[in-house]
């Protein structure tokens, strides 16, 4: 793309994607350097991890079902505070992957839990996160694409109890701990966090990441970058040759807390994307705090998702309504005469 004066880039880390990551960067390793016990085991967890939506295989904003080998595409990747069994809780992460195929690019899009939006199929205005409390992954997906007017091809819906596993399926992490606090963890006990380097296990790691109500936690910022603390630990230990004999267990841990519509055979088809991992431009949903009939919200700023409306119909390659192609142009001339009148003398 030629354009990326659109970009709002954030640079938190969230957990749900690192947590996909790891599952696919363990399926793309064993699918390169393995035997045919683990193949099949990847291909039984998918399979075991399938639910179909409503709708079918395509969005209604597609005319055909995309093919993940040769199409760009969109991945709607949800995190849910849930342990195994529980059904519809509310989305602790909402973000939409998109991919080119032709860049061999990934652009990842954050839309905070609270935003104000209107949610699909119940006429209101409320928190996007009860979208899937009220109608599950279908509904979430239909706010999703309302919001952003782009299809939402696939999904893949993981919960913390994921987290908490493939930690403790590889025994543990080390982390660097940078001051004294307490958090509570999912039984709600606490657990003490002291300065220094702290071997922690999943329900540690995970309570670890998640604290951001401490003076010093620095909130959202601070949370996410525990978050990429913790997630490069578990990637560089994963990684590890010590640690290959574990990923059976790693691959449980992510399949047993995995829903998806993503088959075996998608999963390879991203094995181009695989080098890219590192390089995932990534944007956030604009917006600012309000406070209605005492509830928080975050109220969407316009222009915002105008913006990320624009970049990421221009990564899928959708063409743009009238009203983006005329904030487009609109964009381009303030900046081009920016850049002119900054232009050194010659």
């Amino acid at each position: 793309m030629e354009n990326r004066s659109l970009n709002q880039k954030n640079k938190k880390k969230s957990w749900i994607v690192k947590s996909l990551i790891i599952f696919s960067i363990a399926c793309l390793a064993i699918l390169g350097a393995t035997t045919g016990y683990f193949i099949h085991k990847i291909n039984n967890v998918t399979a075991g991890s399938q639910q179909e939506l409503i709708r079918g295989e395509k969005s209604e904003l597609r005319e055909d079902a995309v093919n993940p080998h040769d199409d760009n595409m969109s991945i709607l990747l949800l995190g849910v505070d849930t342990r195994p069994g529980e059904s519809n809780g509310r989305t602790d992460a909402i973000l939409i992957a998109t991919l080119n195929q032709e860049e061999q690019s990934i652009i990842l899009t954050s839309i905070p839990r609270d935003s104000r939006v209107e949610i699909a199929g119940r006429g209101a205005l409320d928190k996007i996160n009860h979208a899937h409390a009220f109608g599950g992954i279908d509904m979430t997906i239909d706010t999703v694409e309302q919001l952003l007017d782009i299809p939402i091809d696939y999904f893949a819906r993981i919960n913390f109890q994921a987290f908490i596993d493939v930690v403790d399926a590889i025994d543990g992490v080390e982390i660097e701990v940078p001051f004294n606090f307490e958090e509570k963890d999912m039984n709600n006990d606490w657990i003490q966090f002291t300065e220094g380097m702290q071997h922690l296990n999943g329900e540690e790691a995970l309570a670890y990441t998640r604290m951001r109500k401490h003076p010093q936690g620095g909130g959202d910022i601070g949370r996410g970058q525990r978050q990429q603390q913790v997630l490069e630990a578990i990637i560089e230990k994963g990684t590890s040759f010590s640690s290959i004999a574990r990923f059976d267990n790693v691959i449980d841990a992510i399949g047993e807390n995995l829903i998806t519509n993503l088959s075996f055979g998608d999963l390879v088809s991203l094995h181009s994307y695989a080098g890219n991992l590192n390089n995932i431009e990534q944007l956030q949903l604009g917006g600012t705090d309000l406070m209605l009939d005492g509830i928080y919200y975050y109220e969407v700023d316009n222009e915002s998702l105008l913006d990320i409306r624009i970049q990421l119909k221009q990564h899928l390659d959708i063409d743009l309504t009238n009203e983006e192609q005329q904030h487009l142009f609109m964009v381009e001339s303030i900046e081009h005469d920016t850049t002119e009148v900054t232009e050194p003398q010659q």
